[in-house]
C-alpha cells in the first residue's frame, strides 16, 4: 500500500512508522511546550519532586513560619493598646523611622516585595517549597490537594491585610469612619477574593472573583473565560452577566451616588492592601505637580489600552463562542487579540500591579498602582469629577495650615490648597479614604454625599487670596 509517496510492503512496516512519528511529534511537543518554557509546568514537576523534612513536616513548617510571624507581629500591634492610650491617631516620628522613611529597613521590604513578585508571576518553579508550606490550608478545601503559587499568594494577601488591619483598628480606633471601613476590606478580601474562588470550583463553577469589575478584570472577555462561564450552567451565566452588570451599571451608578470611594476604599482587594500593609508608607506619596501630571499621563492612556485590548479580544471571543466559522482569524484592525492580551497581562496585571504597584509601597507611596495605573480608578475617576455627589467639604475659615491633610494623603493631594481657599474637593484621583479628615486638628474637612448645588468647583486652579469665590458656586 502506499501513503502518500512512500509503498509499504507490511502493514508492521507502516505501524511502526506511524508510531515512530507520533513519538517524534509528542518529543517535539514537549520540548517546545511542556519541559522548557512553560513555567508552570516546571513548578509543577519541581513541586512533585520534593521529599525531605519539608514534605513529611509542612504542618509543623506552616507554624514555625506563618503561625510565629503572626504571633510575632501581632505581639508588637498590641502594644499600642497600651502605650498611646491618649485619644487620637498617632504619626510619632514617622519620618524619623527607618522603616517608614525610606531607611535601610524600608530598602529591605522593598527588595522582598519586588522580589517576591517577579518570582511570583515569572519564576514560580523557585518558591515551590513555600506553597508546599501552605499545602495543609489547601487540604482544607479538596483533601490531599496541592497548593498552587497563586493560593500560597491568596494566603499571604489576607495574612497581611488581617494583621495590618488589627493595626488599623487600633491606630483610628476612635474613629468609627476607618473602623467600618477597614472591616469593609476585609470582609471582602477574604470572603469574595479567597474563599469564594476557593469554594466555588468545587461545585464545578468558575473560580471568580464576583466583586471584580472591567477593566481592572482584564480577562473577563477572553474566549477561555466567557465559555468557561457558559459551560457551567445557569449560575455560571449568570456571573458572566453579573460582570457586565457591575461593571456597566452598578460602577457608575454607585459613583454618582457615593464617589469612588465606595469601591476603592470600601470593597476593592488592592485597595483593602493599600489601606493596610500600605499605611505605614501613606506619607510617602509625591505631593508635586509634576507627579500628578505624570499621574495624568500614565492612567488614561492605560484605560485607553484596556479598551482597545477589551475591543479586540471581544471580537475574538465573538468569533469563537457564537461564529465557529471563523475560527482562526484572530485579528482585528491588524491587532492580534491574543498578543494584545498578552502585552497588556504582562505590562499592567503584573509589572504594574504587582511589582511596581505592591512592591514599591517604601519608595513611592501605598497607592501607586491606585494612582497611576488602575483603568478601574480612571473610569471611575472620571465620573467622580465631573458628575458624583461626592466631596469633601471644606471649612477655610478654621483651616491653620497645619499641613496634616495633604501629609497623609495617599493619592497625593495638596488638600491644604483647597482647605485654606474653602474649596470643596473634587479630584477624579480622591478614594474618599478619610484620613485627611480623620488627622485635621480643626475639624475642617468633611465627607459628604449630597446635592451638587453650592459646591464650590471651578475648572480652574485657584491661585491667590484675592478670590470671591461666591462667583465660583455651583447655583444648581
Amino acid at each position: 500500500m502506499y501513503v502518500g509517496t512512500k509503498k509499504y510492503e507490511k502493514p508492521a512496516d507502516f505501524k511502526n512508522d506511524f508510531t515512530s512519528k507520533i513519538s517524534d511529534i509528542n518529543r517535539n511537543n514537549a520540548q517546545e511546550y511542556l519541559l522548557y518554557p512553560n513555567k508552570y509546568t516546571k513548578f509543577d514537576l519541581v513541586k512533585a519532586s520534593i521529599v525531605g523534612a519539608l514534605q513529611e513536616n509542612n504542618t509543623l513548617y506552616l507554624f514555625l513560619t506563618f503561625g510565629l510571624g503572626i504571633i510575632g507581629s501581632l505581639m508588637f500591634i498590641l502594644t499600642g493598646l497600651f502605650l498611646e492610650p491618649i485619644p487620637g491617631i498617632k504619626n510619632n516620628g514617622i519620618y524619623l523611622s527607618e522603616a517608614t522613611n525610606r531607611g535601610w529597613v524600608a530598602l529591605f521590604v522593598f527588595t522582598f516585595l519586588v522580589s517576591f513578585y517577579i518570582l511570583l508571576y515569572f519564576y514560580p518553579f523557585y518558591i515551590v517549597n513555600w506553597t508546599r508550606i501552605v499545602d495543609p490550608l489547601k487540604g482544607i478545601f479538596i483533601k490531599g490537594a496541592s497548593a498552587s503559587q497563586w493560593f500560597l499568594y491568596g494566603i499571604l494577601y489576607c495574612v497581611s491585610m488581617i494583621v495590618m488591619g488589627v493595626r488599623m483598628f487600633i491606630k483610628y480606633r476612635h474613629n468609627t469612619y476607618q473602623i467600618v471601613r477597614t472591616a469593609s476590606v476585609l470582609f471582602f478580601q477574604i470572603i469574595f477574593a479567597f474563599l469564594l474562588v476557593e469554594i466555588l470550583p468545587l461545585f464545578d463553577l468558575p473560580g471568580v472573583d464576583l466583586k471584580n469589575a472591567w477593566p481592572l478584570d482584564y480577562n473577563f472577555v477572553t474566549d477561555w473565560n466567557v465559555k468557561k462561564h457558559l459551560e457551567a450552567g445557569h449560575l455560571g451565566k449568570f456571573m458572566l452577566v453579573w460582570g457586565v452588570v457591575l461593571s456597566l451599571i452598578v460602577v457608575p451608578v454607585m459613583v454618582y451616588l457615593y464617589g469612588k470611594r465606595w469601591y476603592c476604599s470600601w470593597v476593592c482587594g488592592c485597595g483593602g492592601l493599600a489601606e493596610t500593609l500600605g499605611d505605614p508608607y501613606r506619607q510617602l506619596s509625591d505631593k508635586r505637580l509634576i507627579a500628578w501630571k505624570i499621574e495624568r499621563w500614565t492612567i488614561y492612556p492605560i484605560l485607553i489600552f484596556a479598551i482597545i485590548m477589551t475591543v479586540v479580544v471581544g471580537y475574538n471571543t465573538y468569533n469563537i463562542v457564537y461564529n465557529p466559522s471563523n475560527v482562526g482569524d484572530s485579528t482585528l484592525f491588524g491587532i492580534n487579540a491574543y498578543k494584545i492580551n498578552e502585552i497588556y497581562g504582562f505590562l499592567i496585571g503584573s509589572i504594574f500591579a504587582g511589582v511596581i504597584g505592591t512592591g514599591f509601597y517604601p519608595i513611592l507611596g501605598n497607592r501607586s498602582w491606585c494612582r497611576f495605573g488602575c483603568p478601574l480608578a480612571a473610569y471611575m475617576g472620571i465620573i467622580q469629577r465631573f458628575k458624583s455627589r461626592f466631596r469633601i467639604t471644606t471649612n477655610g475659615g478654621q483651616c491653620i495650615s497645619c499641613g496634616n491633610c495633604s501629609t497623609y494623603c495617599e493619592q497625593g493631594i495638596d488638600v491644604r490648597a483647597y482647605a485654606q481657599k474653602g474649596e470643596n474637593i473634587v479630584r477624579a484621583s480622591c478614594v474618599g479614604c478619610g484620613v485627611c479628615a480623620a488627622v485635621c486638628p480643626r475639624g475642617v474637612l468633611k465627607l459628604e454625599n449630597s446635592s451638587e448645588k453650592g459646591r464650590i468647583n471651578p475648572n480652574e486652579i485657584l491661585l491667590g487670596n484675592d478670590l470671591d469665590l461666591m462667583d465660583l458656586v455651583n447655583q444648581k
